[in-house]
């Protein structure tokens, strides 16, 4: 028996991250200055040659590496930890906030309102003129 294992199909790894980009083939066309039947052709690629898919990682937004060693469970793995929820919010566990917002809130206020009083003392001094 042959311990063989099945090549990794490139093809489809670019079209999950495309899907998972929310682009389509069109796009993703434009973006290579191709027709969207050679990004099907591309999709069902087995392999495709390295300069070929350096244009399509940098059309989509990531390394030859992410779209080489892409797969489903890593990405599940990557967002599960990415929006850990032990806390109780969607983004992990380092978010204290160190100032308060109403202070800011009302500081940009304060400003926008001495803006507002420099800004009609100098059009009280062009009409006085």
């Amino acid at each position: 028996m042959s311990t063989f294992t099945k090549p990794s199909h490139i093809g489809r790894k670019i079209s999950r991250i495309r899907e998972l980009r929310d682009m389509k083939q069109e796009a993703l066309a434009q973006a290579l200055g191709t027709s969207q039947q050679t990004i099907s052709a591309l999709e069902n690629s087995e392999e495709i040659d390295d300069e070929k898919l350096k244009q399509i990682a940098k059309a989509l937004g990531v390394s030859v590496e992410a779209l080489k060693n892409f797969s489903d469970e890593a990405a599940i793995n990557y967002f599960n930890n990415f929006y850990d929820n032990s806390n109780g919010t969607n983004f992990g566990t380092n978010n204290n906030c160190t100032f308060n917002p109403l202070d800011k809130l009302i500081e940009a206020y304060e400003e926008n309102k001495k803006l507002y009083e420099r800004l009609v003392q100098a059009e009280k001094i062009k009409w006085s003129i």
